[in-house]
């Protein structure tokens, strides 16, 4: 079979793990995740996130820029439940935004991300996972992570604006989105079905995706 390397993307509790996880597991792929328990500056992030915002940015790109390489280069088929473009286009552009990433660092950054990822094998595809900031939050508050507390309806709104402007520029790759308040992938097996029916779809160059109860994919 050919070798497959898709990245998901999306807003914080769109549900990249799981839909990773299910994926993966259906089609026998490797599944790689965003490094939570050993970032060794994610602490010190949450209690002052002006000192620590340039440190953490700098941490992700290396730490992902290193999972990229290494899935689009293993032989097995993978799926990444995050990618290295959102390190820069939308969570350092929020860090900027509001005020905890200087303009002296953003440009810094972004000057070593832009070097970085110029030389990065593109994916097979991104898989972009939408839904509601409402819908968002709630999934955030239920599933009760400590280090998310602090996350409100306005920061998830603010973050979907960047995820839009981003879709609307991105062209390393096609891009599946996939409305996640419409399908049920984590309960309901037919719906998982649906998913990677549609990703075999669009990796086969297939345009016209619907999804049940108005979803679409493009």
């Amino acid at each position: 079979m050919t070798k497959r390397f898709i990245i998901v993307a999306g807003n914080i509790g769109a549900g990249k793990t799981s839909i990773a996880e299910r994926v993966g597991a259906r089609l026998g792929w490797k599944v790689a995740f965003e490094s939570v328990a050993d970032n060794p500056y994610l602490a010190e992030f949450y209690a002052d996130m002006r000192q620590w915002s340039f440190h953490l940015q700098v941490f992700f790109l290396g730490h992902r820029a290193q999972q990229h390489l290494a899935l689009a280069n293993d032989p097995q088929s993978a799926i990444a439940d995050r990618s290295i473009y959102e390190d820069a286009y939308i969570f350092a552009r929020a860090l900027h935004h509001l005020g905890n990433l200087s303009e002296r660092d953003y440009r810094s950054y972004r000057t070593l991300f832009d070097l970085v990822v110029a030389n990065l094998p593109r994916p097979d595809l991104l898989l972009y996972l939408a839904a509601p900031a409402p819908l968002l939050l709630e999934r955030i508050r239920r599933r009760g992570r400590s280090i998310e507390n602090g996350i409100d309806a306005g920061y998830l709104t603010l973050l979907d604006s960047f995820y839009a402007d981003w879709m609307q520029s991105f062209d390393l790759c096609p891009v599946l989105t996939i409305q996640t308040g419409d399908l049920d992938f984590v309960h309901k097996p037919q719906h998982l079905e649906i998913v990677v029916e549609r990703i075999h779809e669009r990796l086969a160059g297939q345009e016209a995706i619907v999804f049940p109860n108005g979803g679409n994919g493009a």
